[in-house]
């Protein structure tokens, strides 16, 4: 039988980042907390956690910790059915997601909100690309993403969301600028691009699909959202931003497409993991119903998969 009491103790000090901060939620000292840990490395027969700034889980420490995750939601199941467990109500528990920054900058924040604010949960929301939150459940670090991946992890379902549409666009100046005689190979060779970060292939896609070939973008790497609009509005860079996030900003004039009407639709998907619980699913109704309102709908939709 494993043990619990250390088993909590490690999903502590990975969610804290350190053995210190994991001691104040656990209310114990901070050595009982590492002698919880090495306990079980000992039984484990190898280390679970890198010690750092922050502590990071090793593989098997992420496979303990998910463990962990679903343990939480069998019980609070346990105790909606069996009041008497909890007599105070349930506990509150963590619920790790990931999800990519655009989405939620855009429609998937208020879904969330939505959920947290009747469930009994504590979000905990990891930030990636969208080709990229799928590594995120495949490796057991949340129970659920907004993915680009059609293709379903291991013990998880698969939903289509819809496309999330972007357009490139920049200030009118920076056009008038950089894209005079037309926006072609050897102009986005020259123009300065923003660039999310280095997981960021957008920019490529869309330059790939409008000049038939690859070119070398000069780029400026901002990893924010609202950042990145703002730097275009100021003339920083061309790049893909969301259409709903630059509607505003369409209208006034203070961006401009870079080639009207060549949008890039990027199909988005909801994996969670395949767990009889209440909580999950009614997350998922909020997010898939978010995802109807906001996204564009149509030749993305595919059947649920599960494997």
């Amino acid at each position: 039988m494993l043990d619990y009491a250390s088993l909590f103790a490690l999903a502590a000090v990975v969610r804290e980042g350190s053995f210190e901060r994991a001691a104040r939620t656990l209310h114990v000292t901070p050595s009982a907390v590492s002698q919880r840990v090495r306990l079980l490395e000992e039984r484990m027969g190898c280390a679970l956690v890198v010690r750092g700034q922050p502590c990071q889980a090793t593989e098997m420490g992420r496979r303990l910790c998910h463990h962990m995750d679903r343990v939480q939601l069998l019980e609070h199941e346990l105790t909606a059915e069996v009041p008497s467990l909890a007599p105070d109500g349930p506990a509150r528990i963590s619920l790790p997601i990931a999800v990519n920054a655009d989405s939620l900058a855009t429609w998937f924040a208020p879904a969330m909100a939505t959920f947290a604010a009747t469930a009994p949960v504590l979000m905990e929301v990891a930030v990636d690309d969208q080709d990229h939150t799928a590594e995120w459940l495949r490796t057991g670090v949340v129970l659920a993403a907004v993915t680009g991946t059609q293709q379903p992890a291991s013990g998880c379902n698969s939903r289509a969301l819809g496309a999330m549409r972007y357009v490139a666009a920049a200030s009118p100046d920076f056009v008038a600028r950089h894209f005079a005689h037309g926006v072609d190979a050897v102009s986005l060779a020259q123009a300065p691009s923003l660039l999310f970060n280095s997981k960021d292939e957008l920019q490529n896609r869309w330059v790939q699909r409008h000049c038939g070939q690859p070119v070398a973008l000069p780029r400026h790497t901002l990893p924010s959202a609202h950042a990145f609009v703002a730097a275009a509005v100021a003339g920083m860079g061309w790049g893909l931003h969301p259409h709903s996030l630059i509607s505003a900003a369409l209208r006034d004039g203070s961006l401009v497409e870079l080639v009207p009407n060549t949008p890039l639709n990027v199909p988005l998907y909801w994996q969670q993991a395949r767990a009889a619980s209440s909580l999950l699913d009614e997350l998922t109704r909020q997010v898939v119903a978010a995802a109807v309102a906001a996204l564009v709908q149509g030749d993305t939709q595919l059947a649920d998969k599960t494997v």
